[in-house]
């Protein structure tokens, strides 16, 4: 029983060792807060882990009797398993990373990876067509100037396609748009409606040179982009709601 035990205690340890590398990794970089709130990455990521943190231990526990033949064997295939199983879940949760903050007219939008469309990054410009693996980069997207263009792109949207933040291709730096950000951000004092005072005071003391936001619209939930309208810079992103 106790070289049971020993064993799987040893594999645990490596498992949680491991868990929480990726957990850096992964709310580190992919999914800076409070954008795991905004795309709903938590609960899929954490089910994903908990199950290959759980599942190669315990399957150790069983197969670990001492003395029996093959025992290496059994262990060796226990853990290419776990880490198949963990490599797999890596890979979906970072196709599912942000890449983009994208200023669409009156609003910002969060692309995730897999919402790129490759067809559109081939013809982007080169500093457009790399996604990003350290959190998302805040750039602009322009509407075609083609009449054709444009209407393409309505359709398509509106069928459920790729839609404007989606198109790489349409993308420019975010300071060639600051003067329509100023134009159409709104006052913090809008907040007002659709949020407590406590929720707002909490979020609004860390960061005292914002006063003006932006919604953030994303897969899951919306929240707001504080930023200093005289610059336009975006300050922060907090989980608060814009309407």
């Amino acid at each position: 029983m106790r070289f049971r035990l020993r064993c799987f205690l040893l594999h645990l340890t490596i498992s949680l060792i491991l868990a929480l590398a990726s957990v850096g990794v992964v709310f580190g970089f992919w999914y800076p807060s409070p954008l795991h709130e905004a795309v709903g990455a938590i609960s899929i990521f954490l089910l994903l882990l908990s199950v290959d943190v759980i599942i190669g231990p315990l399957l150790t526990l069983i197969l670990a009797v001492e003395g029996k033949k093959y025992l290496k064997f059994d262990f060796l295939i226990v853990a290419l398993m776990q880490m198949c199983a963990f490599i797999y879940g890596m890979h979906v949760v970072a196709e599912g990373r942000v890449v983009w903050m994208v200023f669409n007219v009156d609003r910002f939008d969060l692309v995730q990876a897999y919402q790129v469309n490759e067809s559109y990054r081939e013809k982007a410009l080169p500093e457009y067509q790399v996604l990003s693996w350290s959190g998302p980069k805040l750039v602009s997207a322009q509407l075609p100037k083609g009449s054709i263009e444009h209407t393409e792109l309505l359709f398509e949207s509106v069928k459920g396609g790729v839609d404007l933040p989606q198109r790489p291709d349409l993308y420019a730096a975010y300071e060639n748009e600051k003067e329509n950000v100023t134009n159409v951000a709104h006052p913090l004092a809008e907040l007002r409606k659709y949020n407590t005072p406590e929720r707002i005071n909490e979020e609004l003391e860390k960061w005292p040179e914002a006063d003006a936001f932006l919604p953030l619209m994303s897969r899951t939930e919306a929240m707001v982009v504080l930023i200093n309208k005289s610059s336009a810079n975006v300050i922060a992103v907090v989980q608060l709601s814009p309407w």
